[in-house]
């Protein structure tokens, strides 16, 4: 088994405390809207747009993040309703994030007036990226610890201010998470420029973690909230099953205007290059 017994807090000052999770979430976020900024200018994206729209997602990405796990542990929150606003004590649900961020673009895009498939496009590689440094920090807390197993590889988790049961192997779900969100990355950089239309590589993204979440949602030490699905299963498969619709819409759409295109310019009615 391998033990970690590292403190999840890295400092104090007064009642604010920095922790590992906090410190690879701001990492994540950076790196991510980096590699979009690079991304997004071989896409002839503006870079002011891109800043600001990352700064949108992120704004609205962690409301939406807390209000998710807000309404996921209401029995906690309903008895000390300021705990609510305490972002420093931890307590971020990922989907909320992605959706929220998923919003605030859409938002955007329509203020801005520019492309949304071409900008998501450009995010989705440093949005998987930046979630796969994300969960390093739950893996060193244990925020998202995995079900009990016998398994060589499974974490012990010793110290006393760990969020995960203490003394107890457990599956590394966050590790399991990284791994399968780093093979998506390499997918993503490797359709780009290969599929079309624009939007066609984020819902891909979208598509592929929603498929692996969903399995290793069976990993984690979660609450049945429908049979024996997670409440991270249900929103794995309404995403999964929207952002292949989705891929399916856009790809018929661009056929049927191939296809007129093409019809168009051999009965001579369309207007010469």
């Amino acid at each position: 088994m391998i033990h970690i017994g590292i403190d999840p807090t890295i400092a104090e000052l007064g009642s604010f405390a920095i922790g590992w999770h906090g410190i690879l979430m701001f990492l994540g976020i950076v790196v991510g809207v980096v590699l979009t900024l690079r991304l997004a200018k071989k896409a002839s994206i503006a870079e002011d747009t891109i800043i600001t729209g990352a700064i949108c997602a992120v704004v609205l990405g962690l409301i939406g993040a807390r209000l998710v796990h807000v309404i996921d542990s209401w029995e906690i929150y309903s008895k000390d309703l300021p705990k609510i606003l305490a972002f420093h004590e931890g307590g971020l649900a990922w989907y909320g994030g992605l959706l929220g961020g998923i919003l605030a673009v859409v938002i955007y895009s329509r203020i801005r007036k520019f492309s949304l498939g071409r900008f998501a496009d450009a995010a989705a590689p440093g949005v998987i990226l930046g979630l796969s440094i994300g969960r390093i920090g739950c893996t060193i807390n244990g925020d998202a610890a995995g079900t009990p197993t016998s398994l060589p590889w499974g974490f012990v988790y010793t110290h006393p201010d760990s969020f995960a049961p203490l003394w107890v192997a457990t599956h590394p779900a966050p590790v399991y998470e990284i791994l399968w969100n780093m093979a998506v990355f390499g997918l993503l950089l490797w359709l780009r420029g290969k599929i079309k239309p624009d939007g066609s590589i984020f819902l891909v993204m979208l598509a592929a973690y929603s498929f692996g979440r969903f399995i290793i949602s069976w990993a984690r030490d979660e609450a049945a909230v429908l049979g024996p699905l997670h409440q991270s299963h249900i929103i794995s498969l309404v995403l999964f099953v929207v952002a292949v619709a989705l891929l399916v819409y856009l790809k018929a759409g661009r056929v049927k205007s191939g296809t007129v295109e093409a019809a168009t310019q051999e009965t001579g009615t369309g207007t010469p290059a």
